[in-house]
């Protein structure tokens, strides 16, 4: 049988490193941790990849789907961190990094007429590796919030506007990992209200009442998830970002808090 040629291997003569190359939008399967049925299954999205020095050509991406599917039936968090590591080995590099997006879920109660409904919150984990370093892992969440402008009800004697927001927050971690629901619970906690998937009419009049009882900018909302995030003494970074999709205006408002804590 005839040889077959190797194109990555040959040199590439415009003296140019590439950051990152690889692989993205694979789905695979994945097992996390659930606080309330120990584990849940979902669908993550994969992202895998390398620094690729300036004399080669290209990098081999069948070896990317390959350290993937050693890991067989499904993904979790242990065999996950493992993969950056596995991916220097098997493609000579220096640095690696894998991204893993997946929808988690929670049943949660309405506030008072306690219907249990389905809330679906993106998770991501970013895992970087570099030979001769310590690596990184930094836990994502993008959770739906209610805010209500302190401005508008300080000005009307009627009402105020609130608005769906998203806050996307971000921690790595200096200890034991903290469960996902719970940070969960810390974002939601210092909105004007958290959401809901099913409500009814006396429901409804409770959330309502809520937000216009809670009213926060969008600074004062990622000051709040600043401040609860260092009262947890679990992290050693953090950044937590809000956007409010603004019910009066044609633009976004939008603020970020990013912290080193050791």
């Amino acid at each position: 049988m005839k040889e077959l040629k190797d194109m990555q291997n040959e040199r590439d003569t415009r003296e140019i490193s590439i950051d990152r190359v690889g692989v993205r939008d694979v789905r695979f399967p994945i097992v996390v941790s659930d606080k309330e049925s120990r584990t849940q299954s979902t669908v993550a999205r994969v992202a895998l990849m390398v620094d690729l020095p300036k004399e080669y050509k290209g990098t081999h991406m069948s070896r990317f789907v390959e350290a993937l599917h050693e890991h067989k039936r499904y993904l979790d968090v242990h065999t996950a961190v493992r993969l950056p590591d596995r991916l220097l080995r098997k493609l000579d590099a220096q640095r690696a990094r894998v991204e893993i997006e997946f929808p988690f879920f929670r049943l949660k109660k309405a506030p008072v007429s306690g219907m249990e409904g389905m809330m679906d919150y993106d998770v991501r984990f970013e895992i970087d590796a570099e030979r001769g370093k310590r690596g990184t892992f930094t836990l994502t969440l993008k959770v739906p919030v209610t805010t209500l402008c302190p401005c508008s009800k300080a000005m009307s004697d009627k009402s105020a506007h609130n608005q769906r927001g998203i806050v996307t927050y971000s921690v790595r971690f200096s200890g034991a990992a903290v469960w996902i629901e719970d940070l969960i619970d810390l974002i939601e906690s210092c909105a004007s209200c958290q959401l809901y998937s099913l409500l009814k009419r006396p429901d409804e009049k409770y959330v309502t009442d809520m937000a216009y009882d809670h009213p926060v900018f969008v600074e004062d909302l990622v000051r709040n998830v600043a401040v609860a995030t260092e009262r947890y003494n679990a992290f050693s970074w953090y950044r937590v970002e809000a956007e409010n999709f603004e019910s009066i205006h044609n633009h976004n408002a939008y603020a970020m808090v990013e912290k080193e804590l050791c």
